[in-house]
């Protein structure tokens, strides 16, 4: 994968994550702030001020992952992001993080 690709599928997939958590708090869900800046997502639950944040690293063309219960990294096999550690899937690690951390129930597939 090129860089320029690398970087066209970093922006697809944050955009992705950011829609469905702003969809969430504006469907009023859950009290949930998103801000972006190029290509870091920090996503703060409101109520109780815990964040995620998701945040590409071009040289490894990895997506970081930092939460309350660790920090992991992602490589996309083409057709999604695994963790490199144990091969789970960021949505589906995403979905739970946003249980265990916001009370919220998504679906980011």
């Amino acid at each position: 994968m090129t860089e320029t690709e690398f970087l066209s599928l970093i922006d697809a997939t944050l955009s992705q994550i950011e829609d469905v958590f702003e969809g969430a708090g504006q469907r009023g869900d859950i009290d949930v702030e998103c801000s972006r800046n190029g290509s870091l997502l920090d996503i703060e639950f409101l109520h109780n001020k815990s964040k995620i944040i998701i945040n590409s690293q071009a040289a490894l063309s990895e997506l970081w992952v930092a939460a309350k219960s660790g920090g992991f990294h992602y490589k996309h096999d083409g057709r999604q992001w695994l963790n490199t550690r144990d091969g789970s899937e960021l949505m589906a690690v995403l979905a739970g993080i946003a249980l265990e951390q916001g009370g919220l129930v998504i679906d980011l597939g």
